[in-house]
């Protein structure tokens, strides 16, 4: 087998296709709404990199600390031979994973773009010699078949995304993810914790205005892909804490009333001055809640281990 490997499971078309659905669904819905994905074209990109190294970020440093200090116990838990990342972007926290698991054969990186995939996985068979990686280009909310490797296989699900998703869709996405391995293989969940409103909100609502840029990213990115008139300047962006759902949102907030034409879709949206589109979810939680949730899809916590100052939780289930 040769030591690097891709695979596209993703059509072509996908992409546009998947685009013009979401936004032709979540315009014409009350409230309005867009799913964070499209923050994420090459520009997008970029801006969540520089949101991860600002003072009120803490996610990124917390769970990187967590990689840092408890990597060889996680490893000893899994004793995995394939390390599976979804969303896997550069592989630069799993390089810690990699290194800690030392019977590990083959790395399975999995995510949408096929150019991030490529340069990771490149330099990852470089930097490491006798290390397998089979990527795959691939949507893995949208069900997901794994290559044929060795086992046991960790997967690993990084950087509290899980939390954009919401309580319906984290129940199908965990039934899935078991579906996908078998018994004896670990999970391992990345989960920001509840905590102070006065820590949280300002790690999505930055004083350089850093993630304000990146929320309105979506505007850009529909514009550009659909033909859109979206003006970013005549919306505010907004990030609040909702105590009764514990998560974070994020929206745009109209300044005027206004009418927004999208050509590709045919479609023209009102927005009346104040009206909120909102453009991410981003939950916090419990450990007992993060235990309910995964042992409802046939997962068993257990590990739980958090950084030093209990802001962000890995955990680590074994299939029943």
């Amino acid at each position: 087998m040769s030591p690097f490997q891709i695979t596209r499971t993703l059509p072509e078309d996908a992409t546009d296709a998947a685009l013009r659905d979401d936004v032709l669904r979540g315009l014409t819905h009350t409230p309005k709404t867009l799913p964070p994905k499209w923050f994420y074209d090459a520009h997008g990109s970029e801006l969540f990199e520089r949101i991860t190294e600002l003072p009120e970020y803490y996610p990124t440093r917390a769970e990187r600390e967590i990689l840092v200090d408890r990597c060889g116990e996680i490893a000893a838990a899994a004793r995995a031979r394939t390390l599976v990342e979804l969303g896997s972007g550069s592989s630069e926290k799993t390089r810690h994973l990699i290194d800690a698991l030392t019977g590990l054969d083959t790395y399975v990186p999995v995510d949408v773009s096929e150019s991030a995939l490529t340069r990771a996985g490149q330099a990852l068979i470089a930097e490491r010699p006798g290390l397998n990686v089979h990527a795959l280009i691939a949507d893995f909310t949208a069900g997901l078949t794994l290559p044929d490797t060795p086992g046991p296989r960790l997967l690993a699900f990084l950087g509290g995304t899980i939390g954009n998703l919401l309580p319906a869709e984290r129940a199908v996405f965990l039934a899935s993810v078991r579906a996908m391995l078998a018994p004896g293989d670990t999970v391992l969940l990345g989960t920001d914790l509840v905590k102070d409103e006065r820590v949280l909100v300002p790690a999505y609502d930055d004083a350089a205005g850093v993630t304000a840029a990146f929320n309105k990213n979506v505007l850009t990115v529909v514009n550009r892909e659909l033909g859109a008139d979206f003006d970013a300047g005549a919306f505010d962006h907004v990030a609040l804490w909702n105590r009764h759902d514990e998560w974070i949102e994020m929206r745009l907030r109209s300044r005027t009333a206004q009418t927004v034409k999208v050509p590709a879709l045919d479609l023209a949206v009102d927005f009346a001055a104040g009206e909120e589109l909102r453009t991410e979810v981003s939950a916090k939680f419990r450990e007992e809640g993060v235990r309910a949730e995964l042992a409802a899809a046939g997962l068993e916590l257990t590990h739980w281990w958090t950084d030093r100052a209990a802001r962000f939780a890995l955990s680590s289930s074994t299939v029943r």
